[in-house]
């Protein structure tokens, strides 16, 4: 158990204060987010916040972690594992393209890269609620896509990987250097069907 997992205490107020943070966080940044912001958005003093939270890093951390962990369940939970491979696939290319979009999800993207090299613990925490999650449920309908004859793949593992990256086509290096953090439905729309039809046209049968 890392440190910040181990300095979390929860109490009768912790959900509230947790959807307080999200709220400053959003709104504000990591940076521009302050500890007396956030409690007041919580309705809760800041002694019980720091009963809580020892910092604003940690609570960050378990803010960045619940939400991109519920996007990840919501991204694949609701596929249809026996249906159409193109039906499936859009779906979650649409839910990851539009997560990744989101001022929520450019949002925690800087920040832990940003302090990865400080807080270690911080990026792991966001990789293993957010990539690793999507990627397993995408390798679980993968699997069931090639059992079923539906697609044709060897390594199903780095084919989840593969997809992934092609829903970060033309989004990921313009949010990294900070050229472009807004993105109209054409331009995502684009980035989908792309994204569906190259992984179809090396995995389809």
């Amino acid at each position: 158990m890392d440190a910040a997992v181990a300095s979390i205490k929860k109490g009768r107020k912790f959900d509230q204060v947790l959807q307080g943070a999200q709220t400053i966080f959003m709104r504000d940044g990591f940076d521009g987010a302050s500890v007396d912001d956030i409690a007041k958005a919580a309705g809760v003093s800041k002694a019980t916040l720091y009963s809580y939270f020892p910092d604003k890093r940690v609570l960050f951390a378990e803010v960045a972690r619940l939400e991109c962990e519920r996007q990840a369940n919501e991204t694949v939970d609701v596929v249809d594992l026996s249906g159409n491979p193109r039906e499936a696939l859009t779906h979650i290319a649409t839910a990851m393209v539009h997560f990744t979009t989101s001022q929520f999800g450019i949002n925690v993207f800087r920040i832990c890269v940003a302090e990865s090299s400080r807080f270690p613990e911080l990026g792991q925490r966001f990789y293993d609620s957010g990539p690793v999650v999507v990627r397993q449920r995408i390798v679980g309908y993968l699997d069931c896509a090639v059992e079923s004859g539906m697609l044709k793949i060897e390594d199903t593992a780095l084919a989840a990987e593969q997809f992934m990256e092609l829903t970060k086509t033309y989004i990921f290096p313009r949010v990294l250097c900070g050229i472009q953090t807004s993105f109209d439905d054409d331009e995502k729309q684009r980035i989908i069907d792309g994204a569906v039809e190259m992984f179809l046209a090396r995995y389809g049968v």
